[in-house]
């Protein structure tokens, strides 16, 4: 049985409860709306919502343990087949077992453990599937028992939405909390094998580990000062061309241009936001890093063929709209009182801009920016195809250069032991992101809180 016929299944016995009570609720009252507590809509969605929610809840723990249930059961049953083996022979079994079922093909002694696990899968499915059909119709049958003309359907369901909205709240939540804690522990893990100075200060990154002690290089050197200076030297390069322009661009669109200029440039604007990133990395590496080698050959300058200037100026045509699009919204929202005020006591158009308009709007463009920088940090693609992966501790935007995500990404590729310095490095290198992150978030509602505290 398949998860997704169950949910259809559930759907349309929401909808026939759906209907069953709202004509139930009518047939209560002889047809008399007045005498209903609630709209029949209302009745009709609490019995439909009723009778979904208790077979979701059996479907979600369904595809959430059916692999570790069915795994559990079909390794008890080797165990008592084969009580000689130990654990990790067990799981090399059951991952031949797996193995023979998806391709059909391996040692036939296996075909008795693949009957086995077909038909435990198949009786677990149907027992969930029988489940929560049959709890779903007894959950709607109890709310069509209860109704009558005075129950107050509206509010139950107002309840379960708001239950709903926190329950997805909690969700989100939780899943920050996971990911920070697992950057720390791991981070910590890490910390205990390199000391937090070397990485913080350190300025030589090369984590490459050997495998043999007595091999050159057996200690890495984890000194992430290079990267974090790659990372800086990109995104300013990328801000001072994205600022400038997507704000400009946002003013022009909000307080100059017509409609018809409007409804034809913003569209076409935005159209950047959707090229992938791989694109601007191809057009960085083939189009925009020989220009800038070759033009700087012109004047006896030796430029590299991976280079941060051209990685940010990539960067920053990639994150034009990003910015330009906030700008523009936030600058369009701001009353046009403030505007015919500032007119009305002689300054030109340029001045209200200047003087009235920016500074009202100043929150949303930190906060347009503050995205955008987030965005042009956590860049990879382009970083990799257009400045390289070497870790060199310089500002020359000439040179080449790497990121931080571009390293995590390095560390996390391929098969890795997650006990060796070299990969929880990449941990490390995510908490380092998460606190920079946070302290731009910081600095952004500082100026957010002052800001609308003098314009309110």
């Amino acid at each position: 049985m398949s998860a997704y016929l169950l949910f259809i299944i559930l759907t349309l016995i929401l909808t026939c409860f759906y209907y069953i009570a709202k004509k139930r609720s009518l047939l209560l009252v002889d047809g008399d709306i007045k005498k209903l507590h609630s709209l029949p809509t209302h009745y009709g969605w609490a019995a439909g919502i009723n009778s979904f929610i208790p077979g979701f809840i059996i479907l979600a723990i369904w595809t959430i343990s059916k692999d570790n249930l069915i795994n559990k059961l079909l390794i008890s049953q080797l165990e008592t087949e084969s009580a000689s083996l130990p654990t990790f022979e067990l799981n090399a079994l059951l991952s031949n077992i797996k193995n023979y079922i998806a391709n059909g093909t391996g040692d036939e002694s296996l075909a008795v453990y693949a009957e086995y696990y077909r038909n435990v899968s198949e009786k677990i499915a149907w027992s969930f599937f029988l489940a929560a059909i049959g709890v779903s119709c007894i959950s709607g049958y109890y709310t069509l028992y209860k109704m009558s003309p005075t129950v107050n359907s509206r509010n139950h369901i107002e309840t379960i939405i708001k239950m709903m909205l926190l329950a997805f709240s909690v969700i989100a939540i939780i899943t920050t909390i996971g990911i920070v804690f697992s950057l720390l522990f791991e981070s910590i893990r890490f910390f205990d094998q390199v000391s937090i100075t070397e990485f913080v200060f350190g300025i030589k990154w090369s984590p490459q580990t050997a495998i043999r002690i007595d091999q050159v290089g057996s200690s890495g050197a984890f000194g992430a000062v290079p990267l974090f200076m790659g990372t800086m030297l990109i995104t300013v390069i990328a801000m001072l061309i994205a600022g400038p322009i997507g704000l400009l661009s946002a003013i022009y669109m909000a307080e100059f241009a017509n409609k018809k200029v409007r409804k034809i440039a913003k569209p076409l604007l935005e159209i950047l936001a959707g090229i992938p990133t791989v694109v601007y990395g191809f057009i960085a590496a083939l189009v925009v890093a020989p220009f800038i080698r070759d033009t700087g050959a012109l004047f006896g300058l030796e430029i590299a063929s991976e280079s941060a200037l051209a990685a940010g100026i990539v960067m920053g045509v990639m994150i034009i709209p990003l910015i330009s699009s906030l700008s523009d919204d936030v600058i369009s929202v701001v009353p046009q009182s403030l505007r015919e005020g500032s007119l009305g006591l002689g300054a030109t158009q340029t001045e209200t801009i200047l003087k009235v308009i920016l500074p009202s709007a100043l929150p949303g463009v930190v906060g347009a920016l503050l995205l955008a920088t987030s965005r042009a940090i956590g860049e990879t693609m382009i970083v990799v195809m257009a400045a390289g992966m070497a870790a060199n501790l310089t500002i020359n935007p000439l040179e080449a250069v790497t990121t931080v995500t571009v390293q995590i990404v390095a560390l996390l590729t391929g098969d890795q032991e997650f006990a060796s310095s070299k990969t929880l490095s990449a941990f490390a290198l995510g908490l380092a992101l998460f606190f920079t992150t946070l302290a731009l978030n910081a600095i952004a509602l500082i100026i957010v809180k002052k800001y609308r505290e003098q314009y309110d």
